[in-house]
């Protein structure tokens, strides 16, 4: 069974700062684009940002300069670093792993990020 371990959620304040982190397997890591998508309360769920097995990344328009995705190979983890969180980023937060050419599309459980005072 796949399974996608995120952590590093909790409250902060606006203007904050989180690190999320999610950690998979070897084997599905080093072939996936890892992503963190997020869902807010009464809103669909939309991607956040992405990065790809070799390293280009992507981002959603509401949090570029703000959030920044990287991947460690090493240590199978994928992680987003968030800061000047905004209240709107309130949201659980969600890690995916996809490889359209083999399938996959695995994702985790979620941590809540909560930005309030």
């Amino acid at each position: 069974q796949v399974q996608l371990v995120e952590s590093g959620g909790g409250l902060v304040q606006p203007g904050g700062s989180l690190r999320l982190s999610c950690t998979t397997s070897g084997s599905i890591f080093s072939i996936a684009a890892m992503g963190w998508y997020r869902q807010a309360p009464g809103k669909q769920r939309e991607l956040v940002a992405a990065i790809t097995s070799v390293g280009p990344t992507n981002y959603a328009n509401s949090v570029k300069g703000r959030f920044t995705i990287s991947r460690d190979d090493a240590k199978n983890t994928v992680y987003l670093q968030m800061n000047s969180l905004k209240p709107e980023d309130t949201a659980v937060y969600y890690c995916n792993a996809e490889n359209q050419k083999y399938g996959m599309d695995y994702w985790g459980k979620g941590t809540l990020v909560t930005v309030s005072s």
